[in-house]
């Protein structure tokens, strides 16, 4: 009998964190309509009957965090993958599990995204005619062909910087001195808690700098070198973290205080956003941004170490509910358009439904189908009480030669 290099077990606190990442761009997404703030071509939906500045505070807050934390998770694992599966494995991996499913999913989505935001904001415009009195054809291959990346673009830069990552980890492993200063390094710094806020924060004040910009997102097919070295920093920071899996736990240390001071300095931007200059605003989100990576990825430790039915549940499906939401929440704002509600309530409700909408989906249509498999890798059982049983199979396999 042999053995393989030993496996790190599941780490559910960190695959909780990703799935939630991910499921708070639809409270990202539902929030975007009923807020006061204008944002362009990126959202151009806004319900001129119900808007609210807690809904654009509610996106700002999420905004700090979310995408950091994903791309820094996705790091973590993405290393995971390359030093216990080795690299061919990792590879394999990634194209089956994010550029199948990103180039299946571009087609498919990108036809009801195109249809139902148009829908939306005709209606809002009180131009809904246009849309049935049209003859023009011209408009067919824009829904045939996507534009653009659309909520898909975080799959879109995750596959490039995922293939810039592998390249740059065959280079150093000719380079075993410097990796392992570097690890060394690392390991002194995370376990000292206010020297790594510090630390990261100047890192990525460095990389605002660099870029010369405070804003960085892009959905377009052409890639843009700010979005991909802003988050491939995080993914970097995750992979490095890998090698130090062991010290997770001092993650726990002043996780609360982190949230707490970060929560403090997000108010503070937000409220004098316009009147900070821009090295201010560079500065905030910097410690913003690892004082909110710290203290949510320390919560999510602290509490969501051990197994849990509900939370693995909601970790399998967040990649469903996730690439279909953004027509959900695009539609359902005409549908209650005419409500005579506050914008708070519209957002609630744009919310509520759309996940619903989303989890029923997920368990009838995809959990034991053949499209759970093509995005989870395997079919699960709809039964919650058989999450329990597929935790403990791994344990029973044996390694034979």
């Amino acid at each position: 009998m042999t053995t393989q290099p030993a496996k790190t077990a599941r780490i559910h606190s960190l695959d909780s964190l990703r799935a939630i990442m991910m499921l708070l761009g639809i409270v990202i997404h539902s929030a975007l309509t009923y807020g006061v703030i204008d944002y362009g071509d990126a959202w151009i939906l806004k319900d001129p009957s119900a808007t609210s500045l807690s809904n654009d505070f509610i996106q700002y807050l999420i905004h700090t965090f979310r995408m950091p934390i994903f791309f820094l998770i996705a790091g973590f694992f993405g290393a995971m993958l390359f030093y216990e599966r080795k690299p061919q494995k990792m590879i394999k991996n990634r194209v089956a599990r994010i550029v199948l499913p990103f180039l299946v999913f571009l087609f498919v989505l990108w036809p009801t995204v195109a249809i139902t935001f148009t829908y939306t904001k005709l209606t809002f415009d009180g131009n809904i005619e246009t849309l049935a009195g049209t003859s023009d054809s011209s408009p067919v291959l824009q829904l045939i062909i996507p534009q653009n990346t659309f909520h898909l673009w975080f799959l879109y830069y995750l596959i490039l910087i995922t293939a810039a990552t592998i390249l740059l980890a065959l280079l150093f492993k000719r380079f075993k001195i410097v990796t392992n200063f570097i690890s060394k390094t690392f390991r002194w710094i995370i376990q000292k808690p206010l020297i790594r806020v510090f630390v990261f924060s100047g890192l990525t004040y460095l990389v605002y700098l660099l870029l010369g910009i405070t804003y960085v997102g892009s959905g377009s097919f052409i890639p843009d070198l700010n979005t991909f070295v802003f988050y491939c920093h995080f993914y970097v920071v995750g992979w490095v973290l890998y090698k130090s899996k062991h010290l997770l736990e001092c993650f726990m240390r002043f996780d609360w205080g982190c949230i707490i001071l970060g929560s403090m300095l997000a108010i503070t931007q937000f409220v004098f956003y316009e009147s900070l200059p821009q090295n201010v605003h560079i500065s905030l989100s910097s410690f913003i941004v690892w004082l909110f990576i710290f203290g949510i990825t320390g919560l999510f430790i602290r509490y969501g170490s051990k197994h849990s039915r509900l939370m693995r549940y909601v970790s399998d499906s967040s990649y469903w509910v996730y690439l279909i939401h953004l027509s959900i929440v695009a539609l359902i704002p005409a549908l209650i358009f005419n409500w005579k509600v506050p914008a708070t309530v519209k957002f609630l409700t744009v919310l509520v439904s759309t996940t619903l909408i989303c989890y029923v989906s997920y368990h009838y249509l995809v959990r034991a189908t053949f499209i759970g498999r093509f995005l989870n890798g395997r079919k699960y059982s709809r039964k919650i009480s058989d999450i329990s049983k597929a935790e403990e199979l791994p344990r029973l396999k044996t390694v034979l030669p």
